[in-house]
């Protein structure tokens, strides 16, 4: 499986050196109405995909997290319910009153 990551970020950062090697062009970024920037396309694309990747991404390891979270959490109470079960005594059943494995006393042998 990281064999196959790793070959999906090769062919992506090929695939970007190929775009910026064809779109290696000055634009300007009017900011404000007085701060204009002057960048390359490939920054200006590179700079909106990491924008949009972001926020997804904290989303991501905060759900991650959260669910680590609770699975631990889930993982201790099964253990500590099972270490507190072993070491309490089995009550044994009490005889039912009437059932008796001795002879009663008005039987005579």
């Amino acid at each position: 499986m990281q064999i196959l990551r790793t070959v999906i970020w090769v062919l992506i950062l090929f695939g970007l050196l190929v775009f910026s090697f064809f779109n290696w062009d000055p634009v300007e970024v009017i900011l404000w109405d007085n701060l204009v920037l002057e960048t390359k396309v490939p920054v200006l694309v590179i700079v909106a995909f990491l924008l949009g990747l972001l926020p997804m991404w904290l989303y991501h390891r905060g759900a991650k997290w959260n669910l680590n979270r609770r699975i631990t959490s889930l993982e201790n109470a099964v253990r500590s319910n099972a270490l507190s079960g072993r070491h309490q005594p089995t009550a044994s059943p009490s005889p039912v009153a009437g059932d008796s494995l001795s002879p009663s006393s008005d039987e005579q042998p």
